[in-house]
């Protein structure tokens, strides 16, 4: 039963999808019918089994159906983030080798010019648009839609997607993890932890805060309906809002990141009392590090409903905590469920022992690849065969898990190793602090010195006062040497929509000219 089809046929007018700011509802027989008749069009349009189609289009009610008709069309499908620009979009969609580019009225300005730039492209299909008003070169998508039959296609195979990294240490490559099986409606290690570990059923009702086109909300929603639970999808995370949400819709599972608690967290007091939460069973959060203070803050909300993990779009391990383990294993990301922790030596690649920070690799997980980049697949695998998403830690006596940032955001001063997040993670707590980076800046004498870029939550704040308290309270709480010399302000840092920080972007700023330190 893990396929909408067959929730189609045991609960035919059921909400698969629930739109949150308009109320349209997308029931399991609709959305079971349009994914046949993508199938038939892909089909129609000669693709097969094998082929790609790019998508780039904001939080959609049609998403889903264009997935779900490219899986069981055995197509790989890839997602693009909405904040691209279109020398961004066209260099995603000639990597992926796309033949069909799927997109909306909504995004014309960034995709309408792409045809000479992507002369690899067979088919352009725009929704929300019609015949006579589709850009030159475009087909009207529902129109195109209306003419192919509800019916299963006689070939029927397993697709996947293969999603592109955000970009926030360079520019995004392709993922590409092998489909598991070739069934459209066989388990998976998705399915086996969202029924094991977070109790997801048919009866749960699945908030999705963030942009579909980012690995964990895709595959979660979609992991939802294969269970036939209705999704709840949100076009723009609103804090506020989300809380409303699970009141309104009695939310039972959501998937967040931390950038978004902190939000929730700095409501107003009445705000936060105003709705009724008791109907969460599991809040799942990952994408960055959750500082530990903020955790706490929201379990103490909460209660005992927050559900850890760390992974990668790559798919090459998973670890996982509950909110029992994480209060007695404070700030850890939990232990693997997917893959086998390796903690190794940057220089040398020796395993080192607990309590000994290196690089995270994980053995026996799922095999990926990095789409057109044999360099980069091969520079994150180990001469065992493990493999790593690049990311610092250590694992304690137990085997759990704790992150101490990227390898490429690591700060060296004078010889001395630091890791950004751990200033980051003081210096969001303080109340007039919105958002922060912390990164190494050129030091002629210590080659990179500790500063920090503070959104604050009043810009009327910003100044040398702000600047000096804050360096203050980082210092009551953290070594010196790891905290900020000085505070540059911005009125919004460049955060990924799914709460991952550009900070790529920021340290172009302060190194340009000198390219060694821009990752």
């Amino acid at each position: 039963m893990l396929h909408p089809l067959h929730h189609a046929l045991t609960h035919p007018d059921k909400p698969a999808v629930i739109m949150a700011e308009g109320g349209q509802v997308i029931t399991y027989r609709e959305l079971e019918d349009r994914s046949n008749q993508v199938a038939q069009l892909l089909r129609a349009l000669g693709l097969q089994s094998g082929d790609h189609i790019a998508l780039m289009l904001e939080n959609h009610p049609r998403y889903f159906e264009i997935c779900w008709g490219a899986h069981r069309a055995g197509l790989i499908y890839t997602a693009m983030s909405t904040r691209l620009t279109e020398g961004e979009v066209s260099y995603i969609v000639d990597d992926c080798g796309a033949k069909a580019v799927v997109s909306s009225r909504a995004m014309a300005g960034a995709v309408q010019h792409l045809g000479t730039a992507c002369p690899g492209v067979a088919h352009w299909l725009m929704l929300d648009v019609t015949p006579d008003n589709a850009p030159e070169g475009w087909t009207a998508y529902e129109t195109a839609l209306a003419r192919q039959p509800a019916m299963r296609i006689a070939d029927e195979l397993a697709g996947g997607d293969m999603l592109y990294s955000s970009g926030t240490t360079g520019r995004p490559k392709g993922v590409f993890v092998p489909p598991q099986a070739t069934e459209i409606d066989a388990a998976s290690p998705m399915t086996d932890i969202l029924i094991g570990l977070y109790g997801m059923s048919s009866d749960s009702v699945y908030l999705s805060p963030a942009p579909l086109y980012h690995a964990a909300p895709l595959r979660y929603t979609l992991g939802a309906q294969r269970l036939g639970a209705t999704v709840v999808v949100m076009a723009h995370f609103d804090a506020e809002a989300y809380l409303r949400l699970v009141e309104h819709y009695r939310i039972t599972h959501s998937q967040l990141v931390p950038t978004m608690f902190v939000r929730m967290l700095k409501l107003p007091q009445d705000s936060r009392r105003r709705y009724d939460l008791s109907s969460l069973r599991c809040a799942i959060h990952a994408a960055a590090p959750c500082p530990v203070a903020v955790k706490q803050q929201m379990i103490d909300w909460w209660g005992p409903v927050l559900w850890e993990y760390y992974a990668g779009t790559e798919g090459n391990g998973v670890t996982m905590v509950d909110s029992a383990q994480w209060l007695t294993h404070q700030g850890t990301v939990g232990r693997a469920v997917i893959g086998e922790i390796k903690i190794c030596d940057d220089e040398t690649g020796e395993l080192l022992p607990p309590g000994q920070s290196g690089s995270i690799y994980f053995a026996n997980g799922r095999p990926f690849a990095y789409h057109n980049d044999p360099a980069k697949t091969q520079g994150s695998t180990h001469p065992q065969g493990w493999t790593t998403l690049g990311d610092v830690g250590y694992v304690d006596a137990e085997g759990y898990l704790y992150l101490t940032d990227r390898k490429a955001y690591m700060i060296i001063s004078g010889g001395v190793n630091i890791y950004p997040q751990e200033a980051e993670n003081v210096l969001i707590n303080h109340p007039q602090v919105a958002d922060c980076a912390v990164l190494g800046v050129p030091n002629d004498e210590f080659g990179e010195e500790v500063k920090a870029v503070v959104q604050p939550r009043e810009m009327a704040d910003a100044g040398p006062e702000l600047e000096q308290a804050l360096i203050a309270y980082c210092r009551e709480h953290l070594s010196h040497i790891k905290c900020p010399r000085s505070i540059d302000f911005e009125a919004e840092l460049p955060r990924h929509a799914t709460g991952k920080l550009y900070k790529r972007l920021l340290k172009d700023r302060y190194w340009a000219g000198r390219g060694s330190k821009i990752v």
